[in-house]
């Protein structure tokens, strides 16, 4: 492998992740942000179990358990998590499915590959999430391995099989039926597929007609589990990742701007992927599901970051190159020595402390609305009535 091999294989990964935060550090407004640090289950929960499917936005520890570059398991890499150790996550701390995990009153789900198998560890739910994973196949492919979102719902498949065996087939679909899916995965096909022109997709298709497609093969995907008795899913739009320190990198950026042509087919995929949420919403009888635009969330911290409590908004916090965003993070040496100040913790994903408020928007609205047509807390309360 070449040089520029190398760097590439070190530079790649994908988007999102969490942590605890010291209060001095943090703006009044932030200081109410941090949830419990327990991670047991509430006696009566929202929710039977969360089940997440995506890429290192959500990826918990698969990729520990794979052959790839996309890993997050070394220092300094969960130094801000319960545990100050690494679990996989690609973040300092905590993922935005944690936050959401103990708002329904449930611990946080493991891996699929990092837990026994036994039913009793996959009852509060299951998290399959895999880096470097998208809605294509091969998006990601050039990392090592990873497991791609239709491979993702056939692990959710076996487990299902699993329930069905364990406690029978009515109890399996009830509560799978009263479960929470959170899906976030697509930015890979941009980062690892379109923006790096595999197959010459980017002469072959415009970014509308990838956009199209993207959307239109998650909606299959969407529906396949709806066939499997899944009813209440949340999906995720992508982030802003023409702002990644990656990106601000590689184009030069001397002002800290955004890279517009990318943030713009992130807003297209958005705008498509609510569509068709929409579309599946009044198409599939019982079906409830909700798309929160990650992209808006994002924007608005960005451009508030003063009132959140940020003070550095184009650099990471763990990294090297301008902007941090030329290689990952790979060793202690290399991260700051406060990432509350920072909204990108690497070249692509952001701080738990950006996770945390992120989560917030997801659960009710908190600080700007991000989720439509309803909020998550709006579809478990009415659930749990």
């Amino acid at each position: 492998m070449s040089m520029n091999g190398i760097v590439y294989f070190l530079v790649s990964t994908v988007i999102l992740s969490s942590t605890f935060v010291e209060s001095r550090t943090l703006s009044p407004f932030r200081q109410q942000l941090t949830l419990s640090p327990s991670t047991a289950p509430s006696s009566s929960p929202l929710v039977p179990a969360l089940f997440v499917i995506g890429d290192s936005s959500v990826d918990c520890g698969t990729n520990n358990f794979l052959a790839t570059f996309a890993r997050a398991d070394h220092l300094p890499y969960g130094r801000d998590f319960d545990t100050h150790q690494p679990t996989g996550r690609f973040s300092n701390g905590r993922i935005p499915v944690d936050y959401l995990a103990l708002r329904v009153g449930l611990p946080f789900v493991p891996s699929y590959l990092g837990q026994t198998g036994a039913v009793d560890d996959m009852i509060h739910g299951v998290n399959y999430a895999s880096a470097g994973a998208g809605i294509i196949l091969s998006s990601g492919s050039e990392l090592g391995q990873h497991i791609s979102l239709t491979q993702q719902i056939q692990q959710f498949t076996d487990t299902l099989q699993q329930f069905i065996l364990s406690m029978g087939e009515d109890a399996a679909t009830n509560l799978i039926s009263n479960s929470v899916f959170y899906i976030s995965i697509g930015i890979n096909d941009y980062i690892h597929y379109y923006l790096l022109n595999v197959s010459n997709v980017d002469n072959l298709f415009l970014p509308w007609h990838f956009n199209h497609f993207l959307a239109s093969s998650l909606q299959q995907e969407i529906k396949n589990l709806y066939n499997l008795n899944v009813r209440k899913v949340v999906i995720t739009g992508l982030a802003p990742i023409g702002c990644a320190p990656h990106y601000l990198w590689q184009y030069g950026n001397e002002d800290g701007e955004c890279v517009e042509q990318i943030n713009d087919m992130a807003v297209e995929f958005n705008f498509l992927t609510r569509y068709m949420v929409e579309n599946l919403a009044a198409e599939l009888p019982d079906a409830n599901i909700i798309f929160c635009d990650v992209f808006e969330g994002s924007m608005d911290i960005l451009k508030n970051h003063e009132r959140y409590g940020f003070n550095v908004t184009t650099e990471a916090c763990c990294g090297m190159g301008k902007y941090k965003g030329w290689i990952m993070c790979l060793s202690p040496e290399m991260a700051c020595s406060n990432s509350s100040s920072h909204i990108w913790w690497d070249q692509f994903h952001p701080t738990d402390a950006v996770n945390a408020i992120l989560a917030d928007n997801i659960w009710n609205g908190r600080h700007t609305k991000m989720c439509y047509p309803k909020n998550l807390e709006d579809m478990v309360i009415k659930m749990a009535k």
